[in-house]
């Protein structure tokens, strides 16, 4: 029997789990809800479990089985040790070593921004492609680096952390991280919604933002900038702005094939894309050579893809 491999992608409310040929066919996926009680203690137990019961389900050996791996919320140190996830209860805490005891076969884990770029590049938006760098846009801005078919997380698990680039030397409010400024606090569903509440204090034009007040969302914000208004517009190309910036400083640092733009923000497609563009060219003017920035196309699947192509070395 051909050999499969699995991936795991823990999240604060479900662990997406999927079984995949080494091919990175994806033979079958579910999820499993995130006990977080007593400090998460029975997140990996209930994990390793599912998979026991699945793999007998689909009449599949553990000696078929060539290893898992896992996408894991936070900073995760080569050798699996994991000090704290804020979103999971951890502490203190090696998951890697834990479910290879619990599962029997090799497992091999990354924090889940990085697992989810191996992921997009192996099948994804990326695919075709060694050197890769996404940028997730949601709650907030994830990132990945992917230089030569592998992970980049660096000698303090702090590669990828796009999103808290310092941006923005006027900014009063504070990031969750204790920055003041970051990439994610303008760039994020969050911080392009709060962008807008003050863009509409802060100027007193008709805009049709104002239709949604203080509930006002990033997908809000998106539409009504693609339906021509000028407020939505403004925020939009602050938003570009910066992201275009970062984008810029990190091609110039790191030279990768692509950027892979991925999150909910993404689904705004081509008109996200034709404004970040519009920066990114502007601020790498040495050269016409150089990445190029496309959208991811996974979704909520690139973490499982790219924690069982995380078993593949």
């Amino acid at each position: 029997m051909e050999k499969k491999c699995i991936g795991i992608d823990v999240g604060g409310t479900t662990v997406k789990i999927g079984i995949f040929g080494i091919d990175g066919s994806l033979l079958e996926k579910w999820e499993v809800p995130t006990r977080k009680e007593e400090n998460g203690k029975y997140i990996l137990s209930d994990v390793a479990a599912s998979i026991q019961e699945k793999l007998r389900e689909q009449n599949i050996s553990i000696e078929d089985v060539e290893g898992a791996g896992i996408g894991v919320p936070g900073p995760v140190m080569p050798d699996g040790y994991v000090e704290v996830c804020v979103n999971l209860g951890w502490r203190d805490k090696n998951p890697q070593e834990e479910l290879q005891k619990l599962l029997g076969v090799p497992v091999f884990s990354g924090n889940d921004a990085n697992v989810a770029a191996l992921g997009e590049m192996w099948q994804g938006g990326g695919k075709g492609y060694k050197d890769i760098v996404m940028v997730t846009l949601g709650t907030g801005v994830g990132g990945g680096v992917i230089l030569n078919e592998k992970i980049i997380s660096g000698k303090h698990g702090l590669g990828g952390e796009i999103g808290h680039i310092h941006v923005r030397d006027e900014e009063k409010e504070y990031c969750n991280c204790g920055g003041q400024g970051c990439l994610e606090q303008v760039a994020s569903a969050t911080g392009i919604a709060r962008e807008a509440r003050r863009v509409l204090a802060a100027r007193k034009e008709e805009s049709s933002m104002r239709a949604f007040g203080d509930e006002i969302t990033a997908k809000d914000v998106l539409d009504c900038a693609k339906a021509g208004d000028e407020l939505a517009g403004a925020v939009m190309e602050t938003v570009s702005r910066y992201l275009g910036l970062v984008l810029a400083q990190v091609a110039l640092t790191i030279d990768p094939e692509a950027f892979v733009i991925g999150g909910g923000v993404s689904k705004a497609g081509p008109f996200l894309l034709e404004g970040i563009q519009k920066y990114y060219d502007k601020y790498t003017a040495i050269s016409v050579n150089k990445a190029i920035i496309t959208l991811a196309k996974l979704g909520n699947d690139a973490g499982i893809y790219g924690s069982a192509r995380l078993v593949l070395g």
